[in-house]
């Protein structure tokens, strides 16, 4: 009788295994506009703007806006540009404008792509909010940025999924090679 009843449980525990890796099984995103891809690690993620011929931006949200959005964008830069004066230049033009903003640290980033991770504070209809933004160089004059924004404890809860899509953005071409 103990037999059967740990064989079962053994049993159980493998179907339920098998239930979750195939649930938590990332998939990817590419679209004929962008030129890159990346892996979406769970489902929740939802494209809420997709890229067209005209308008390349993207836009995904993890359930709700306020849980998360990612925006991505593609930006030209002087061959000899630093990323720290790329992010100082989006804190002048679009950030410090935010009610509440505070800036938090630069942290360098390598994945695919290598560049920089810029966070920061705010505040919205009275809610704690927080950005991860990832400044990704590709080639001497391209920058993506990878615009993570969200209530601060959504956002840090998913922040290892964060760190996923932006360690996994790669640009098609370079992905051919490999």
């Amino acid at each position: 009788m103990k037999h059967r009843i740990s064989t079962g449980l053994v049993a159980l525990f493998i179907c339920f295994a098998f239930q979750q890796s195939a649930m938590s099984q990332s998939q990817s995103f590419s679209d004929v506009n962008v030129e890159y891809t990346f892996e979406i690690p769970e489902t929740t993620w939802k494209v809420t703007t997709k890229p067209t011929v005209s308008n390349s931006t993207v836009e995904f949200v993890y359930g709700d806006r306020m849980d998360g959005l990612l925006e991505i964008r593609k930006m030209n830069v002087k061959s000899d540009e630093l990323l720290s004066d790329v992010i100082s230049r989006e804190q002048e033009q679009r950030l410090q404008f935010k009610p509440g903003f505070v800036a938090g640290k630069e942290e360098n980033f390598q994945g695919f792509l290598k560049g920089k991770i810029f966070n920061w504070e705010f505040t919205q209809a009275g809610k704690n909010m927080s950005g991860r933004y990832y400044f990704l160089k590709s080639g001497d004059t391209t920058v993506y940025i990878l615009r993570f924004s969200g209530l601060r404890e959504k956002l840090r809860s998913i922040r290892n999924q964060v760190d996923s899509i932006a360690r996994t953005f790669k640009i098609k071409s370079e992905e051919k090679e490999n």
